[in-house]
């Protein structure tokens, strides 16, 4: 993910057959990403799409985020937003550490590896 990239993350709404706790679009609505908090408070990427691909659901396998940008994730979300660059910090080290379970080809494309 090139950090010089401004992938503009926007707090986005999905339909009940999509449940998540949290939900992300960015790159002008081409890639959507669910997040559910884990028992632990930690928050898991659960699922992502991207326009030309579909939906990659990770299957409650994906590597947790670390305490501390659990923390942090959730007060970006608290706070509409406002960071979005550490936000895209966070959200490349949780795609990295899954990139395994999700679709290289299109993690590629979207310049989120």
């Amino acid at each position: 993910m090139d950090p010089k990239v401004d992938f503009g993350f926007f707090i986005a709404a999905m339909p009940d057959t999509r449940s998540a706790d949290y939900y992300l679009g960015c790159l002008e609505g081409s890639v959507f990403m669910d997040f559910d908090n884990c028992e632990d408070g930690r928050i898991r990427l659960k699922r992502i799409s991207f326009d030309g691909y579909g939906c990659c659901d990770l299957s409650g396998q994906a590597i947790p985020m670390n305490e501390i940008d659990s923390r942090a994730f959730k007060e970006i979300i608290e706070a509409q937003l406002s960071d979005q660059s550490r936000l895209t910090i966070i959200v490349k080290k949780v795609i990295l550490s899954n990139r395994k379970l999700i679709w290289e080809n299109a993690l590629t494309e979207y310049t989120l590896l």
